[in-house]
């Protein structure tokens, strides 16, 4: 009998995986591959073993911009596909698509990106930007295929022309409907709106307090929540917001749905270059109605008024507008409104349309397990 087919994931932290993709790791295992997927270190590693794949723990730097270590994870990625002898690359988020692509085409090995989103680099313009396309174009030089969460994306590696021929679109991360499943809408008692992210400016916390700010001020039965984790300045902030009954400050939550399950409504007013929020779709999915900004990675969740609201980028004014519109809906209409957002997630977002996407390529890419035995 032949040794199984092998597949690498590349990926920048453990989160990556455990949060989003471990259905996609599961269901590999499953139909016959050896898996194994290189990640930094961390408390939740146990989780990824726990499906069949095997772990390598990659120190890196998501956030360095230092050549000589990015030279490196490139030459430490090129070490990983010889010695598990991959037949197949799988990578995530900008410095394993990169510099994993870079790897595994100098090696000749079929290698499937993933695009999360653009970042800040590609979509700032200037040298930065001239930058990332340069990297992008020479680490998928051989790619096989770049999966895209949204048409935004996916237009603007065609308008500059990479890897032109080996797009295709995924519905974002999905959403694992099992796991985020429909749950009861909360009582009136207060309307509680909830914020789940990185604590960063880019992520729209400033309109979201001063949203919380007026609207608490004239409403007193409403309640903000934050719940994520920012450096030590938010940190501080979040706290003191918290202190003066502003907001209600949770810190970071390994699980969300505690959180969903008292929430009237998300409240994800980002500007930063997402690919698909995986916060809209997990808070839709749990049934409860969404407020975001009219942008890409974030408007596919929304049908505008109908399970939720989408509002102007760095709008304060707008997203307080938006949510005196909400609080004007009765109790009734509010969780309708959040059940037509279950309705739409799993119509368009369901995980197992990412789970199938990706076992369809590994078998295009590199054969399907049965089929090699069979032959033997």
């Amino acid at each position: 009998m032949r040794e199984p087919k092998t597949i690498l994931m590349l990926v920048n932290k453990q989160t990556t995986i455990v949060n989003f993709r471990l259905e996609v790791v599961a269901a590999l295992v499953k139909a016959g591959y050896r898996v194994f997927v290189s990640v930094p270190d961390g408390d939740r590693v146990n989780e990824i073993a726990a499906v069949g794949a095997e772990l390598i723990i990659t120190p890196m730097d998501k956030d360095s911009t230092d050549p000589v270590r990015d030279i490196a994870l490139m030459l430490t990625y090129r070490k990983l596909i010889k010695q598990t002898k991959a037949d197949l690359v799988l990578t995530y988020t900008i410095k394993p698509n990169v510099y994993g692509g870079m790897a595994a085409a100098s090696l000749k090995v079929p290698y499937v990106a993933n695009i999360t989103g653009l970042g800040t680099a590609l979509e700032g313009g200037g040298a930065m930007q001239k930058l990332a396309l340069a990297l992008y174009r020479f680490g998928f030089r051989r790619i096989s295929r770049v999966f895209f969460q949204n048409a935004e994306n996916r237009a603007f590696f065609e308008q500059h022309k990479l890897a032109l021929g080996k797009h295709a679109s995924l519905p974002g991360s999905g959403v694992n409907l099992q796991k985020f499943a429909l749950l009861d809408y909360p009582p009136a008692d207060t309307v509680d709106f909830t914020f789940i992210s990185r604590i960063r400016k880019e992520k729209g916390i400033e309109q979201y307090v001063d949203t919380a700010r007026a609207i608490t001020a004239k409403y007193p039965n409403t309640r903000f929540h934050v719940c994520g984790f920012g450096d030590e300045y938010y940190e501080n902030r979040m706290k003191q917001l918290h202190d003066e009954g502003v907001i209600v400050y949770h810190g970071l939550l390994n699980d969300v749905r505690v959180m969903l399950k008292d929430a009237h409504c998300t409240i994800h007013p980002t500007y930063y270059p997402e690919g698909m929020s995986n916060v809209l779709l997990e808070s839709a999915a749990c049934g409860r109605p969404i407020i975001s900004t009219d942008r890409a990675g974030c408007r596919e969740a929304i049908d505008h008024e109908v399970n939720g609201y989408l509002v102007r980028e760095q709008d304060s004014a707008d997203l307080i507008e938006k949510v005196e519109r909400f609080l004007a809906l009765s109790y009734e209409e509010r969780r309708d409104m959040g059940l037509r957002g279950r309705e739409k997630v799993a119509r368009e977002f369901d995980r197992q349309l990412v789970v199938q996407a990706y076992l369809d390529t590994a078998a295009a890419l590199c054969g399907t397990p049965e089929k090699e035995e069979a032959t033997v």
